[in-house]
């Protein structure tokens, strides 16, 4: 696989509004699902907060980060992907996410039943920077396995 070029990530429409404008800022002090997560290598960190509703379904997110603009866009992004899901569903929804990531080249299907979160396909291209993409699912499905 030829390497492109890191600025084209950060230069990405989709990727840039989400670092820019994340989506879901403010703090959930009562939320059903509390978690933070931290890369040791770079520093990135998140903070999700997520409340259910009466029927077990995402009704809110609340995403806080700090580091670099993969981490930053890929929390607000999966703030937007998991409302009106159930956990579980979220879990399907982050093992897919993961498997772009990590997996073998995903194909245009994958890609499509992953909407805007398939933009961070090419994150790919740059291994060491794959586990800032990762990082708000990676939270997202500990604070999952932590209720059950």
């Amino acid at each position: 696989m030829a390497l492109g070029n890191l600025d084209d990530i950060y230069r990405d429409d989709l990727i840039l509004d989400h670092r820019r404008h994340p989506r879901n800022p403010s703090n959930i002090p009562d939320a059903d699902v509390i978690a933070d997560g931290v890369n040791p290598f770079c520093g990135d960190e998140i903070h999700l907060q997520i409340m259910l509703d009466d029927q077990s379904r995402v009704s809110q997110v609340g995403f806080q980060g700090e580091g670099c603009s993969i981490n930053q866009a890929t929390g607000s992004m999966l703030s937007e992907a998991i409302k009106g899901l159930t956990l579980a569903e979220a879990e399907v929804l982050s093992g897919s996410f993961h498997r772009m990531m990590q997996g073998p080249d995903p194909t245009p299907s994958e890609l499509d039943k992953l909407g805007d979160l398939g933009s961070l396909a090419k994150v790919r291209e740059f291994p060491v920077r794959i586990k800032c993409a990762l990082l708000a699912w990676s939270t997202l499905e500990d604070a999952i396995e932590g209720r059950g």
